[in-house]
């Protein structure tokens, strides 16, 4: 189970409540994905290398 403060908003949260962006959290083998809007939901699960390719793909498009 992950605990509420495993849960990480990015620092790009936008203003108002922050709360319209994803929230990521670090698993053994995994990363979680869950919408901060809705953190009671079921959470998305990947490979934490495919998560680190997918990211490095976005910071190369910056």
């Amino acid at each position: 189970m992950i605990t509420p403060d495993n849960w990480q908003k990015s620092l790009y949260s936008g203003g108002g409540q922050g709360d319209a962006c994803v929230e990521v959290a670090r698993r053994h083998l995994h990363i979680a994905v869950r919408d901060s809007k809705v953190p009671t939901r079921a959470t998305l699960a990947f490979p934490a290398e495919a998560f680190t390719a997918f990211i490095d793909g976005l910071v190369k498009d910056l």
